[in-house]
Parts: structure tokens; sequence; C-alpha cells
């Protein structure tokens, strides 16, 4: 890859040419990791897609149209 634009961009002080390979080793180690476990992520919520929201709506006394 040769670019005009540098990939990685010091901001403050002076970085080596080692401290940038070390960044560099562990960005693309990061990148290439194995996704955790699909059974440490929280399992989404069990809704049924054919649920109605109405039937979730708050309480609304009888009267309530007259407002």
């Amino acid at each position: 890859m040769t670019s005009a634009t540098p990939l990685v961009r010091v901001e403050r002080g002076h970085a080596s040419d080692d401290e940038l390979a070390a960044l560099t080793v562990v960005l693309l180690s990061r990148t290439t990791a194995p996704d955790p476990a699909p059974a440490a992520r929280p399992a989404a919520p069990a809704v049924p897609l054919w649920d109605r929201p109405e039937r979730n709506a708050p309480y609304r006394p009888p009267v309530s149209w007259r407002r």
C-alpha cells in the first residue's frame, strides 16, 4: 500500500519507528482477532414480531375520549 496520506498520525510528541511498528502490530492484531464468543453477547429480547403495540398501551379511563 503506497499512498500519499499516512495511516497513523502522531498528534503530540515524536514517535520512533519502533513505537509506530508496535502500534501497527497492535492495531492489525485487533482487526484480525476472532469475534468474542457469541454466548457472551446479551441475547435479543424475545418480543414476537407479530405482537400488536396497542395491547401494551397504558391504561386509559373510559371517559378519556372527552378530553
